[in-house]
């Protein structure tokens, strides 16, 4: 059978009015105005149309950055992070997500990660995974960076490995090139990202590492993929002039205080959008399942919050309070993250594009989601939960 949404606002992420879209075989397969194709559910034709009401229809959201096995363990093994259930993604929204490892590579395995990826899969979200974790030498499973972004077919790059943060593994800029090279041509050889996701502390040494790779070596600036750019208001200083030589930076949705010095992801979205530089290179992630820890002038951690998934379709409200349109902050969520990650049917809702969708209810919340052209949340009811649930 095939589905049509008709009377839908459109969002693809650009602004598109009302409009139909057709639905078949887990893809879009056209585009068009709504009403025009009401009457073509002919005998010749199952058609399930689905009057949205002039309710906004956005893509799925692609989550670059989210604890997909679980985050945390800063303060020994109680505080480790249980892994996020599928209905946390489904729920905001999130038809595809990026998963990795944090702080702990050391309990936490790639294979864990991978299996995570898969379990979520069967669930029907789209996931991949970030080999490695902060540290360098990184976390593997075949032996090397390149060796698992090359063989194994869910790892699209390498991160997060932690810069300016106490509790990375104070990187070299020697290494930082090295991992960089790793990725760069086993992103050649595979066809893939290739990006070396980078996770920012709140180090005075900020992003100078970066700055010093892209003067010193040959590696393209889209390599370097820096995340938590707007915890500092400096740090985010810095990370507008990597984007001015090309690097594509990540906002993180995670809470900030009005006496911290930092930006909220919306707030941070606007100055970029604002700045002139190329709008494609900012993207908004959640941290989804990892440790938002509050750290003592010990490096003893002293409070945690967990992130959620749940933010950023809160944030993508917000970023309109603060006025800006919803077809200029939504590919930050959608096609940005899709076209620099290499995922090339994601993030937009056009013919040949994976139906993953989400229909946008009050204030902004997911009030249904379809991936793969299956309704995973439908009018508020979850359909579709995971074993555990």
């Amino acid at each position: 059978m095939l589905t049509l949404l008709d009377n839908a606002e459109l969002y693809a992420p650009e602004e598109r009015g009302l409009s139909a879209v057709w639905i078949g075989g887990g893809r879009v397969l056209a585009v068009g105005p709504a009403g025009s194709a009401a009457a073509a559910g002919s005998a010749a034709l199952a058609v399930e149309r689905i009057d949205l009401e002039g309710r906004r229809l956005i893509p799925g959201l692609v989550d670059c950055h989210a604890h997909i096995s679980g985050g945390g363990g800063e303060d020994g093994a109680a505080t480790k992070v249980p892994a996020p259930l599928p209905s946390q993604f489904i729920g905001a929204g999130v038809t595809s997500v990026v998963g990795l490892l944090g702080t702990d590579d050391v309990t936490r395995s790639t294979g864990e990660l991978l299996a995570a990826a898969r379990a979520l899969r069967e669930s029907g979200i789209s996931a991949w995974c970030w080999t490695g974790g902060y540290h360098l030498p990184p976390t593997t499973l075949t032996g090397s960076l390149r060796g698992d972004i090359v063989h194994l077919d869910l790892v699209i790059g390498a991160g997060e490995i932690a810069l300016s943060d106490h509790r990375s593994s104070q990187p070299t800029l020697e290494e930082l090139l090295k991992a960089a090279a790793e990725c760069h041509l086993a992103g050649l050889l595979a066809r893939k990202a290739g990006v070396l996701h980078l996770h920012l502390g709140d180090g005075a040494r900020g992003l100078g590492l970066v700055a010093a790779a892209l003067e010193t070596g040959e590696i393209p600036a889209r390599v370097y993929h820096p995340t938590h750019v707007n915890r500092r208001a400096a740090l985010f200083e810095e990370a507008l002039g990597l984007a001015a030589r090309g690097c594509h930076v990540d906002l993180t949705a995670f809470p900030v205080a009005e006496d911290e010095d930092g930006f909220p992801a919306e707030v941070a979205l606007q100055r970029f959008l604002g700045s002139g530089l190329p709008a494609r290179r900012v993207s908004v992630s959640s941290d989804g399942g990892g440790c938002l820890p509050v750290f003592d002038e010990q490096g003893r951690m002293v409070s945690m919050e967990v992130g959620q998934s749940a933010a950023l379709l809160e944030t993508l409200s917000r970023a309109e309070a603060l006025g800006l349109a919803l077809e200029a902050a939504l590919p930050a969520f959608t096609s940005n993250v899709a076209d620099h990650l290499r995922l090339p049917r994601k993030g937009r809702i056009a013919p040949g594009s994976d139906a993953d969708l989400v229909v946008l209810g009050a204030e902004g919340r997911a009030r249904s989601v379809m991936a793969g052209g299956e309704w995973l949340l439908r009018d508020g009811v979850l359909l579709r939960r995971g074993p555990f649930e």
